[in-house]
């Protein structure tokens, strides 16, 4: 799975949404106000969602690209909607 993917890119961005998440809790400790704890709960969301969409290009780019070239079109189409369908609820 590396080799469809830039590993240090989504451990950078990981690496940032931990942080974001941490300082999330800090707010709720420090009884900021509920606005700006929403505003820092979308903007992880919104990162988080960027990652989700990197591992999917990867995917695309490489393993569905590699299993249509190489291996059965049709399952490889089948199981590339499944992962579709699964990041799309994620939103």
């Amino acid at each position: 799975m590396r080799q469809c993917m830039d590993a240090d890119n989504l451990h950078r961005r990981l690496n940032k949404i931990m942080g974001q998440i941490k300082a999330i809790d800090k707010m709720v400790d420090e009884d900021i106000p509920c606005e700006d704890i929403l505003i820092q709960i979308n903007a992880a969301k919104g990162a988080l969602h960027k990652v989700g969409q990197l591992v999917l290009e990867g995917h695309l780019n490489h393993c569905v690209r590699e299993g249509i070239e190489h291996g059965d079109a049709d399952k490889t189409i089948s199981e590339f909607t499944k992962a579709v369908e699964h990041f799309s609820r994620m939103t």
